[in-house]
């Protein structure tokens, strides 16, 4: 419902001005509360989810450097980083504090503001399948 007025303005003439009414108003902010509501969880969910991917896409080049090392016959225990063609550790990132490899497990942890979750890649004995872990995979951030 829409409220109108007349106005006297210089002259005599009279002109119609039109308003909301409180009710319209207080309508429309509660809408916008709601929709506020419902959105920053969401985006702040969809914002560490995709500074995660940069933890998981770190761990990329290990996991092959560790398939291929098994492939080729070497032990899981003796798959350290720098050992069996593993790169070192790569430095910390706005998203990525440590990444390791140790007996062939690859553990990525991230900063707090990618969440702080942890990645953990765990092979089988040829380097073929992967098994991920960590607490990411109950926060719904790395879902394979």
């Amino acid at each position: 419902m829409r409220l109108t007025f007349l106005k006297n303005t210089n002259g005599g003439v009279m002109q119609k001005i039109q308003a909301f009414t409180l009710i319209e108003l207080l309508i429309a902010i509660a809408i916008v509360g709601i929709l506020t509501a419902i959105a920053i969880p969401s985006y702040r969910h969809y914002t560490e989810k995709a500074r995660f991917s940069e933890v998981i896409m770190t761990t990329s080049p290990y996991k092959t450097s560790v398939a291929l090392a098994l492939q080729e016959g070497d032990l899981m225990g003796e798959l350290n980083l720098g050992t069996h063609g593993i790169p070192q550790a790569p430095k910390s990132t706005k998203n990525l504090a440590s990444l390791d490899v140790a007996q062939g497990v690859i553990t990525s942890t991230a900063t707090k503001a990618a969440g702080g979750y942890t990645y953990i890649l765990t092979p089988d004995e040829d380097g073929s399948h992967w098994e991920v872990g960590g607490t990411c995979v109950a926060a719904g951030i790395c879902k394979i």
